[in-house]
C-alpha cells in the first residue's frame, strides 16, 4: 500500500465507518500525511513500523516546538491510522495504541472587554451590501457565541427572527436551541430583507450567510473578513475570540455554569469551566490596575 492509497483509504474510513465529521477526518489525513513523510524520508516502510518509530516520530515532533494539544491529536489520528492498517493487514496489531496521549496544558483563551466587542462591531463599514452582511454576522456570532463552522453553516430553516432563536448543528452533528440579542436581531432583518435577495438572486440557497457571489460564504471567507476588522481596529483577536467573550460575559453578568455549557454546546462541563478562570483572570487584573499598592504588599504578608 502507497502512501497515497494509505491516506485515501484513512480519510474515507473515518467518515463512512468512524462517522468522524468533516473537519476532524482533515485534521487526522493531515496528521497521516505528515507521519507517511516521516517515515519517507527515514527510509522505513508502513509494514515495518514499529512502536520505538512512532516514539521517535513524536519525539521529533516535539523537538520542532509541536505542542502538547498538537502531539495529543497526532497520537490520536496514529491509533485511527494504526487501526485501519491492521484491517487492511498492513500491521498484525495496532502499534500507536501504546502511545499515551499527553495531558495538554490548556491555556486561558484570549477575551475581549465589552468595550473591545463594542469597538470591533462598530468598525464595520456598513455603507455597502457586504459590510451589512459582516455586522449581521459579527453580531450573531457574538450574541449567540458560535464557532466559526457554526455560523457558515447555518440555515434559513433554522433561524427564527420572532422567537430570536437559533437551532445550531455543532460537533459531531448535535443540535441546541440559542437565543440571540436585539442587537442582533436588527442586523439580521437588514441583511436578510436588503442585501441577501440581491445577493442570491432567483437561486434557492439553504444557508443564511453568502458572499458576493451569492453561494454560501466559506469558513476561510469568514476568517479573511475578520482578519481585516483586525488590523482596521488594531484589536488582537480572531472570530472564535468572540466565543470566548461570549461565554466569559455571561459569567461575568452572573449566568450559571450549566446554562453557560448548553447556550455553548459543550458535551462537558469541564470545557466550559475555563472560563470561570478567565474570569478570576481578569478580577485579578482588574485589582493590579485599581490597586497597585496592595498588589504589592501581598506577598510580603505571605
Amino acid at each position: 500500500m502507497t502512501s497515497d492509497e494509505a491516506l485515501k483509504k484513512f480519510y474515507a474510513n473515518l467518515i463512512m465507518v468512524d462517522g468522524r465529521s468533516e473537519l476532524t477526518a482533515q485534521t487526522y489525513k493531515t496528521a497521516a500525511k505528515e507521519f507517511l513523510g516521516y517515515l519517507e524520508r527515514q527510509n522505513i516502510s508502513l509494514p515495518k513500523v514499529t512502536a520505538k518509530d512512532l516514539l521517535y516520530y513524536l519525539s521529533s515532533r516535539k523537538a520542532g516546538g509541536c505542542s502538547e494539544l498538537t502531539l495529543a491529536k497526532d497520537i490520536s489520528a496514529l491509533r485511527a491510522l494504526g487501526s485501519l492498517l491492521v484491517l487492511e493487514n498492513v500491521w498484525p496489531q495496532n502499534e500507536a495504541l501504546v502511545l499515551d496521549r499527553p495531558k495538554a496544558r490548556r491555556s486561558l483563551p484570549r477575551v475581549l472587554s465589552v468595550e473591545q466587542v463594542d469597538a470591533l462591531l462598530a468598525s464595520i463599514d456598513v455603507s455597502d451590501a457586504l459590510g451589512v452582511r459582516d455586522r449581521a454576522l459579527f453580531e450573531l456570532v457574538y450574541s449567540c457565541g458560535l464557532r466559526i463552522s457554526e455560523a457558515a453553516g447555518l440555515l434559513i430553516g433554522n433561524l427564527h427572527l420572532s422567537e430570536m432563536l437559533l437551532l445550531v448543528r455543532g460537533k459531531g452533528d448535535k443540535e441546541r436551541i440559542v437565543p440571540f440579542g436585539d442587537a442582533a436581531k436588527e442586523w439580521l432583518e437588514k441583511y436578510l430583507n436588503e442585501v441577501r435577495p440581491n445577493l442570491v438572486g432567483k437561486r434557492i440557497v439553504p444557508q443564511v450567510f453568502v458572499n458576493y457571489k451569492g453561494e454560501p460564504i466559506s469558513r476561510k471567507g469568514i476568517w479573511k473578513r475578520f482578519k481585516e476588522l483586525e488590523a482596521l481596529t488594531g484589536i488582537d483577536c480572531k472570530v472564535h475570540t468572540l466565543r470566548h467573550s461570549f461565554a466569559t460575559h455571561l459569567l461575568s453578568g452572573g449566568a450559571d455554569l450549566r446554562s453557560v455549557q448548553a447556550l455553548l454546546g459543550h458535551s462537558d462541563l469541564a470545557t466550559t469551566q475555563i472560563y470561570t478562570h478567565v474570569s478570576d483572570s481578569q478580577l485579578r487584573d482588574y485589582h493590579k490596575e485599581y490597586f497597585p499598592g496592595h498588589a504589592q504588599t501581598e506577598g510580603a504578608r505571605g
